[in-house]
């Protein structure tokens, strides 16, 4: 039996500066457990405002499982519930009030129907084709900009995509590991050999406001 553990990290509240970040030891708050058989891949975790509801998927084929937790991670779904698409980023939406997700490679954006109980009963293509930059990239919304940012591995940079007409408008140079211009290296295929090559993090954090895993160091970097 699988059990994948996803620790939800992201409940802080941190003053970071840009250019002045201290480190910060994260504490687990809360786990959220995916006990049954399908896949051994955790997609994302989604925080629902107006449900008060964690929704988690696993990723890899839309007949692997979902899970609805309430806020303390009591288990609200049934063993039946699926992913219904092969969601790798997974977002809550709060200018359209709704759950969305990126799919595998050519897979697009796909948008949840709730039931009554706040549990997802359909899931709608939102007909778009992200041209992102890998078939396993992981989308993270920004609902103030109405965009969703992919980390571009190959480049070591931020694809930054509008949800309004899904095209990559910008694209964001990154400097992995650096903490001053001073720390700026040349060579950044040795840097970013530390870093999960497709996932990314949306923070809202002003100044602050991307994060990528250092796999090596075991820390998220802002």
């Amino acid at each position: 039996m699988n059990k994948i553990t996803l620790l939800v990290a992201s409940i802080l509240m941190i003053g970071f500066t840009a250019n002045a970040q201290k480190p910060v030891t994260l504490k687990q708050v809360l786990t959220l457990r995916i006990d049954r058989e399908g896949g051994a891949n955790a997609a994302s975790v989604a925080w629902h405002p107006v449900q008060k509801k964690y929704y988690a998927a696993q990723a890899g084929n839309e007949t692997f499982p979902m899970e609805v937790f309430d806020a303390n991670g009591k288990m609200l779904s049934d063993d039946k519930l699926e992913t219904m698409a092969d969601v790798r980023g997974f977002w809550y939406n709060p200018n359209t009030k709704a759950l969305q997700a990126n799919c595998y490679d050519t897979g697009g954006w796909v948008e949840y129907k709730l039931n009554g109980k706040g549990i997802p009963a359909s899931v709608l293509n939102m007909n778009k084709e992200p041209g992102k930059p890998d078939a396993q990239s992981v989308g993270a919304y920004d609902p103030k900009k109405n965009v969703v940012y992919y980390f571009d591995y190959s480049t070591v940079g931020v694809e930054r995509h509008k949800m309004s007409d899904d095209v990559s408008d910008t694209t964001i140079s990154l400097h992995l590991g650096a903490k001053t211009k001073s720390d700026i290296k040349d060579d950044q295929d040795v840097a970013k050999t530390n870093y999960n090559e497709n996932t990314i993090i949306f923070t809202g954090i002003a100044g602050s406001e991307i994060g990528l895993l250092n796999v090596t160091d075991k820390q998220i970097e802002l």
